[in-house]
């Protein structure tokens, strides 16, 4: 059944978007950044506070990119470089 206000008529839904402008590759806009395991500095603008690694949409990676930093992190996590959850942290 429809959703009615108080006066009869069909009630109207807001929908609210927001459209922001589309992050670009970091690693493709800069040719000399490049994605190592060894350099924790920069995986760690890809993994959150709880040790989750962020989604394409939010870093704004490419997906071949993305893949890389993957890889790299978990390579990182397997020999100890990085935590794998926020209650192991290294620091």
């Amino acid at each position: 059944m429809a959703e009615r206000t108080t006066s009869g008529t069909p009630a109207k839904r807001s929908v609210r978007r927001r459209f922001s402008r589309r992050k670009g590759c970091r690693f493709c806009a800069d040719n000399t950044l490049k994605i190592d395991y060894k350099e924790i500095r920069n995986l760690r603008y890809f993994i959150t506070e709880r040790g989750k690694i962020v989604p394409r949409r939010i870093s704004g990676n490419c997906a071949e990119h993305q893949r890389k930093i993957r890889e790299a992190i978990k390579r990182a996590r397997n020999i100890a470089l990085l935590p794998f959850t926020a209650g192991h942290s290294l620091d």
